[in-house]
């Protein structure tokens, strides 16, 4: 057989049907995640046309964007937040989709609680109607972002139609240090590729370094892959991924775990296999990175400074960097650690995890946040937000002078209560700095928990090392 990359053999397995005179495929559906944003319109065309939803056993929803992150069990004040929630529980249960609303103790962003259920799979095909779903992905599975009218055609017929998208390989050879997380590394790819430099391809990671994350770490790393333009983000499964669903609620039991395990096994990329495009980094040369600008993109080392837009070759890198600083209020020249900040944000799609929260209150421990600093620590579902409790984490977090929430996506998406007031600056563990991301004319800097943490604590940019 001629060898194949993980890429071909899941679309492989997936494909219903070629389009004909086109390079596109029908993709069966494994997984379809919902949440109260993208998918109002989808149940109102299935209701208009008088249609069901066809796998609703093969459908989950949650709310998490809207979310109040604090006050669980009082009405939501804002009416849009509430509208948007009433309309999903709504939409569910008249087509009889599993849902978990506010408070319920499955709820919890999208991303997270897809894997920590073990709802999310190596080999699968897992769409939602949220860019960042690549997350999964670092469970071998083929997670893609969808748009409204696909959400529908899925809803209706749990089948998408995808053109066939081109395969890059990002090797990483060495050895990540201590100091540095997985977020360094998924901006340190971004930096490399460009905001848009993996457009329409799929991502595999490859390579010691990668092997050697977690898997919420290689959640990270997928997470990050659409903000360089990919469609989607892998890393194939390997002993790390078995152990991390082996229990989990919704994973394989008995003589299914087993038969799982040998087709798992099957999904490596094929020695000699050929990728589109290959790319390398050196984990070595890797260090703490903080965002500068208003893309991922624009990412320099702890260690640096606002870079003098001058410096970019090319007259559009020019341009954005010029607005950038701009926008960001920032000198070329400036020591990046003497950055002043005023909100700390912890949480996400991106660094909403045990791990991530953990690594979080290691640097806390004993510490106390700069006077005047707003700092929230924001879990990524309730599941985290109790196994956090039980790890004695949130109390590290209160004693910091932190706000301890409940799950949501919080901060990152600025729809809901917790956002930047105009002009305010943030250390965030998000995934995006666009201009207004986390709330109009708000400030974001990008980066790992570790360093938003040691950032509370110093008042400006700073990493853990850095608070003696």
């Amino acid at each position: 057989m001629t060898p194949r990359t993980l890429l071909e053999k899941v679309w492989t397995e997936h494909v219903v049907a070629a389009v004909s005179d086109q390079p596109m495929d029908v993709l069966y559906v494994d997984l379809h995640l919902l949440h109260e944003v993208t998918s109002p319109q989808a149940f109102d065309s299935l209701r208009a046309q008088g249609r069901l939803v066809r796998r609703p056993d093969l459908t989950l929803a949650t709310e998490d964007h809207n979310v109040p992150t604090f006050g669980i069990g009082l009405p939501v004040e804002d009416p849009d937040s509430r509208l948007q929630m009433t309309t999903l529980r709504r939409n569910c249960t008249e087509f009889g989709v599993p849902y978990h609303p506010m408070g319920d103790p499955g709820q919890g962003i999208v991303h997270v609680i897809g894997p920590e259920q073990g709802f999310s799979q190596p080999g699968m095909t897992i769409v939602c109607g949220d860019s960042h779903t690549s997350t999964h992905g670092a469970l071998g599975a083929l997670a893609l972002g969808i748009g409204g009218s696909e959400v529908e055609h899925v809803l209706a017929t749990q089948t998408i139609v995808l053109p066939r998208p081109a395969a890059l390989a990002v090797e990483v050879d060495g050895t990540l240090g201590a100091d540095t997380s997985a977020k360094d590394l998924a901006l340190a790819v971004i930096r490399a590729l460009g905001p848009n430099g993996a457009a329409g391809q799929v991502i595999e990671y490859r390579g010691p370094a990668v092997e050697e994350l977690s898997i919420e770490g290689r959640m990270t790393l997928c997470n990050m892959s659409i903000e360089a333009g990919a469609r989607a983000g892998m890393v194939a499964p390997d002993e790390a991924t078995l152990a991390y669903l082996d229990g989990r609620p919704h994973a394989p039991r008995g003589r299914d775990w087993d038969d799982a395990v040998r087709y798992w096994a099957s999904l490596r990329t094929d020695p000699g296999a050929a990728f589109d495009r290959t790319v390398r980094l050196d984990a070595d040369t890797i260090t703490a990175s903080v965002s500068w600008g208003t893309n991922p993109s624009q990412v320099v080392a702890i260690d640096g400074v606002v870079p003098d837009p001058d410096s970019f070759a090319g007259e559009r890198e020019r341009r954005g960097a010029v607005e950038a600083l701009r926008y960001m209020g920032l000198t070329a020249g400036t020591p990046i650690r003497d950055i002043e900040v005023d909100t700390v944000f912890i949480g996400s799609c991106t660094n909403g995890r045990i791990e991530d929260l953990r690594a979080a209150a290691d640097v806390l421990r004993g510490r106390r946040i700069a006077e005047g600093m707003r700092a929230l620590a924001v879990p990524g579902s309730m599941r985290v937000r109790r196994q956090a409790e039980r790890e004695g984490l949130d109390e590290v977090f209160r004693r910091a002078g932190f706000e301890w929430r409940t799950a949501g996506c919080s901060m990152c998406t600025g729809m809901n209560p917790d956002r930047l007031g105009p002009g305010q600056r943030s250390a965030s563990t998000t995934n995006r700095n666009f201009e207004g991301r986390q709330g109009a004319g708000g400030r974001t800097h990008l980066v790992s928990p570790a360093v938003a943490a040691a950032t509370a604590v110093a008042g400006t940019l700073a990493a853990p090392a850095d608070l003696g």
